[in-house]
């Protein structure tokens, strides 16, 4: 079984968690900062198979999240998706560049984000 890590502040992970949940094999676990998504990825003892994350976030922000993860050489590969209210294309293109696979502008369709998230998680 692997874990979708989601880290969003605010009340939009639930559709985002239902969509994501239902992946065969997955289980989904929200955290509201960076802070506590940094602590899961070090204690974590289950496969993490992918990261969904905000960009603005209280202590660390999804820039910051980004780095960290791909700084990290059991997580060089894992998929990173963010899902942000920022759709400044300066923002996007930063993430992207910091390791970040796919980012979605605020609104969003979980759908899609799971649609993407499966074709990662397959080409990996």
């Amino acid at each position: 079984m692997g874990i979708i890590l989601i880290v969003e502040d605010t009340d939009t992970a639930t559709p985002l968690e239902i969509a994501l949940s239902t992946l065969d094999g997955m289980e989904t676990r929200i955290v509201s900062n960076g802070l506590d998504a940094l602590a899961v990825l070090h204690s974590i003892s289950e496969e993490l198979a992918a990261i969904v994350t905000d960009l603005h976030l209280p202590f660390i922000d999804g820039f910051e999240i980004v780095a960290a993860v791909r700084s990290h050489p059991r997580y060089a590969k894992l998929p990173i998706i963010v899902v942000s209210g920022d759709n400044h294309p300066d923002s996007f293109r930063r993430v992207l560049g910091l390791g970040a696979n796919v980012c979605f502008s605020k609104p969003y369709s979980p759908c899609e984000v799971r649609r993407t998230l499966e074709d990662l998680l397959h080409a990996a």
